[in-house]
């Protein structure tokens, strides 16, 4: 039997061009000239890391302060704009399943509390399930910091455990931590792109995942 570690937003709560669009609302209230789709191949990514290298890209200063301050204006813009958080396809279905047969799993965000709040409550979490925030750890995706944390508070081996993901930071830190990597294309990214980033499989959403665990070993 398999364990499973879900990365949240686009993975299992349909986030990612929510935050893409909170983070270009953001940039634009400072001047930071970066084009939309440019931010939505980094969701995913270190929220540090994030701004660094669009300060770097749009020849900005930026310091520890302006770091925090950015991040606490996206989650200001975000929670306006996406009050109500949906679940992706199957998740909850998919999470009912493992808790029913006593599989286990966590979740393994770069977000933290209070954001993600809502997302946990539309995917139904209880208050047993593993989660690791992105503020537990030194540094976050694509570091695999995040996913070692979890495998640690699941008590598994690397070995007897997949990384869910929809983005590729997701694959990439998976893949650091040890483990074989599953894909979703919710995110947005191809399965192209998650291939080649190291995923094993890639699956359209929560619901096909659901559906093919037995041929992952996940049962």
């Amino acid at each position: 039997m398999k364990s499973v570690i879900f990365d949240l937003d686009g993975t299992l709560i349909d986030t990612s061009y929510g935050h893409t669009s909170a983070w270009y609302l953001v940039f634009q209230e400072n001047n930071w000239n970066v084009d939309a789709y440019k931010i939505h191949r980094r969701i995913g990514m270190c929220g540090d890391l994030f701004i660094k290298l669009f300060a770097t890209e749009t020849n900005h200063q930026i310091d520890s302060v302006g770091i925090k301050n950015l991040q606490k204006r996206h989650a200001e813009i975000f929670s306006e704009l996406f009050p109500i958080r949906k679940p992706l396809t199957g998740a909850v279905e998919l999470l009912k399943f493992l808790r029913t047969n006593n599989i286990k799993h966590g979740i393994a965000t770069s977000g933290s509390r209070p954001l993600i709040d809502n997302s946990l409550e539309a995917i139904q979490i209880q208050h047993d399930t593993i989660l690791v925030e992105g503020r537990d750890v030194a540094k976050a995706k694509p570091e695999p910091d995040i996913f070692l944390k979890c495998l640690d508070k699941l008590n598994v081996k690397a070995s007897d455990c997949y990384v869910v993901g929809d983005a590729v930071w997701d694959i990439f830190a998976g893949v650091r931590a040890g483990m074989l990597c599953i894909g979703l294309l919710t995110g947005g990214n191809t399965e192209e792109q998650l291939l080649r980033a190291g995923a094993y499989r890639v699956f359209k959403d929560p619901e096909e995942l659901h559906h093919s665990l037995s041929e992952l070993g996940i049962y």
